[in-house]
């Protein structure tokens, strides 16, 4: 019922993303793309995860149909999405300043898509289980791939703007990466047999586990402090 629940929300969402977006020039879409417009992929990659947990534990495999396609409409709204981001990025010339914590869903977007190949590439048929698994470890790697960047962009504007540090809704957003790039590093490990990125996944569910406990004191202390400030 909620994965249904979810296709609906997601067909509507679908369909009113692509008019708003109709309705603006280029230009003005890349000035405004910031890491959270890759929730449309990340959303996406979820709700083929679902499909595919559907059709894994019922009889009802026709359910890869479905979950197949908005795989692919999730990479493809990754792609977008991160052109205009980085389009933006180089015709600003954002500065090393102009890191977010949101920007981290760069790297969540494709760790969650590795996630949801994975649960395409274990019931796939033949002919199909190939491909899907290449680009599963391709959006795995490049999910990789970002992290160092994002670091030293995030570390480098810490030390610049100390005062970005004191807690936002917007911090929210780093948490969910790093939890995603440890669930999609897990089953890396047995498709890749590489059982090194068990360890990999482990440091970064503790490091998720981290930053969650250190947002939710943030929030609780500064939610303790409005209320005595009334």
């Amino acid at each position: 019922m909620l994965g249904l629940a979810a296709l609906a929300a997601w067909l509507a969402l679908i369909v009113l993303s692509a008019r708003n977006m109709a309705a603006r020039r280029w230009r003005a879409l890349r000035h405004q793309a910031h890491g959270a417009w890759e929730l449309a992929s990340v959303g996406s990659s979820g709700l083929a995860i679902v499909a595919g947990k559907v059709a894994r534990y019922t009889s009802q495999h026709w359910w890869l149909s479905v979950a197949v396609p908005i795989w692919l409409v999730a990479l493809c709204s990754y792609a977008l999405m991160t052109w205009l981001i980085l389009s933006r990025t180089v015709a600003e010339r954002q500065d090393r300043d102009g890191f977010e914590p949101d920007t981290w869903i760069l790297m969540g977007g494709l760790a969650i898509a590795t996630l949801a190949g994975d649960t395409i590439h274990r019931l796939a048929p033949v002919w199909l289980a190939g491909p899907v698994l290449v680009v599963t470890v391709v959006t795995w790697v490049a999910a990789t791939l970002w992290i160092p960047p994002l670091i030293y962009f995030g570390l480098h504007r810490m030390s610049r703007r100390p005062e970005m540090l004191h807690f936002a809704g917007v911090w929210w957003a780093f948490v969910f990466p790093l939890g995603m790039y440890s669930a999609a590093s897990y089953p890396m490990a047995a498709e890749l047999g590489h059982r090194s990125l068990i360890t990999v996944s482990l440091v970064f569910f503790w490091d998720a586990l981290a930053a969650w406990l250190i947002v939710v004191v943030a929030g609780l202390l500064r939610a303790r402090r409005a209320l005595a400030a009334r």
